[in-house]
């Protein structure tokens, strides 16, 4: 960390320079001054990675210290200024506001316009060009102007930086977002191996593609040119009953790409209140944007099942809410997984969005076999009264309820010390089991 701290310190010691010359051209101390390179360490993290994934010119460079400086000094451009203006006083031209907590300068678009451009309107317009939604700035959800009342210059709003860049050019990494209002999805990830999930395989056939377009997604779009013709994401739609191994799937194709999997159940995202589901689902996807995440939408009735006719506000911004999450699905550019108890439950209108619909189905029972076996831990003694593969065939079970019951079994066993299954015990966790899903036996 000490390059990257070096290289900080560097960027600040050069926009400090040019804030001076600035000022001291515009209180008439000097008529002109040189704009000098910024040379960095090579670091792999921090500033110097960020230069080199961007290239940014050195305009662009400026516009991206400018907005950074508070986080990192809170008091750096009040300093700044009061060495030339140690009595006080309004100095518009340099822009900047207040903040609800932050009691120093934070800059706005006029800061960043009075550094790096003074009078001269050319360049000006150069750096409104750089702070619009076309820069790659905003496109990479980098850094913004944020709004302002109507009727207010535009670069009067105050210069935003996401925090996760904050948090990359200052510590080299970026934690990864914890669940709540702002951020409805939460990171799920496994210990377990494609070896322990059991499926047919036709499933683990169509799971395999989505693996194959992962990995080769990048070399389809920008090497083949396929980004003129296809949308950038894909979109696969998991189904079967609960416990059948979708969520485990999603977990472990992230496991075995190096993809971070964030979960999303749809039923608490989708508010009462009319349009807050947009907004809460825009703030979530604004995040994933460029992260190359993969996104796994539980529950996807509560949101995408048959539309119904609209007979009042509600039935009208539901269908517009659906509408809304189906627009951003397909526009993201990275894997999003729909899960779903029943195919029925959707509306067929949604089928030809997905590239991939995938049934996840009850356990046959030599997959019910396969999974007791793969589930029982070898510490556990079993009884020789027990056969596996009468169990498997007699129990409809899925691979969760299977993994619920040996749970119990194990912590009875250890609770008894004497740590032998036997018929009896098994029996009874399966019908506790049975009753707790609410099926009759």
């Amino acid at each position: 960390m000490t390059h990257n701290s070096d290289n900080l310190q560097i960027a600040i010691d050069w926009l400090e320079s040019l804030v001076k010359g600035c000022l001291q051209i515009r209180l008439g101390l000097c008529k002109d001054f040189d704009v000098l390179e910024v040379s960095l360490h090579s670091e792999e993290l921090g500033l110097s990675k960020f230069i080199r994934q961007h290239n940014p010119s050195l305009e662009e460079f400026g516009v991206l210290m400018i907005t950074f400086l508070p986080h990192l000094k809170s008091d750096f451009y009040s300093k700044v200024i009061s060495e030339y203006l140690p009595e006080g006083g309004d100095f518009p031209e340099f822009g900047g506001v207040r903040g609800t907590n932050h009691r120093d300068i934070l800059p706005t678009g006029e800061t960043a316009q009075f550094i790096l451009a003074g009078d001269d309107l050319e360049k000006r317009l150069e750096v409104q060009r750089m702070l619009s939604p076309e820069h790659w700035f905003s496109r990479e959800h980098i850094l913004w102007l944020e709004p302002v009342h109507e009727g207010e210059p535009v670069m009067s709003g105050r210069l935003v930086m996401n925090p996760e860049l904050v948090e990359q050019l200052t510590l080299g990494t970026v934690s990864k977002p914890r669940f709540s209002m702002d951020f409805p999805a939460e990171h799920i990830e496994t210990g377990m191996a494609w070896d322990d999930l059991v499926l047919p395989e036709e499933t683990r056939q169509q799971i395999r593609e989505i693996e194959d377009w992962i990995r080769h997604h990048n070399t389809l779009l920008n090497d083949w040119g396929m980004n003129k013709k296809i949308k950038p994401g894909y979109r696969a739609l998991f189904y079967g009953p609960p416990g059948t191994g979708k969520t485990l799937t999603a977990t472990l194709l992230g496991k075995q790409t190096v993809k971070d999997v964030f979960r999303i159940d749809l039923s608490r995202v989708i508010s009462k209140y009319i349009g807050e589901t947009e907004k809460n689902l825009a703030r979530l996807f604004d995040k994933a944007e460029n992260k190359q995440w993969i996104l796994f939408f539980d529950e996807a009735d509560a949101l995408f099942g048959k539309r119904t006719d609209i007979r009042d506000a509600h039935d009208k911004y539901a269908n517009q809410e659906t509408a809304y999450l189906l627009q951003r699905i397909e526009s993201y550019n990275g894997l999003v997984i729909l899960a779903s108890n029943r195919r029925t439950n959707l509306d067929e209108a949604f089928s030809r969005r997905f590239q991939a619909i995938i049934h996840f189905p009850m356990p046959q029972p030599d997959e019910r076999h396969t999974l007791w076996l793969k589930t029982l831990p070898p510490q556990m003694k079993i009884a020789e009264e027990i056969d596996w593969q009468i169990i498997a065939a007699r129990y409809e079970l899925s691979g969760a309820c299977i993994l619920n019951i040996v749970h119990y079994c194990a912590v009875e066993s250890l609770a008894n010390h004497d740590q032998i299954l036997d018929g009896k015990r098994l029996e009874k966790a399966i019908m506790r089991e049975f009753i707790k899903e609410g099926k009759v036996v």
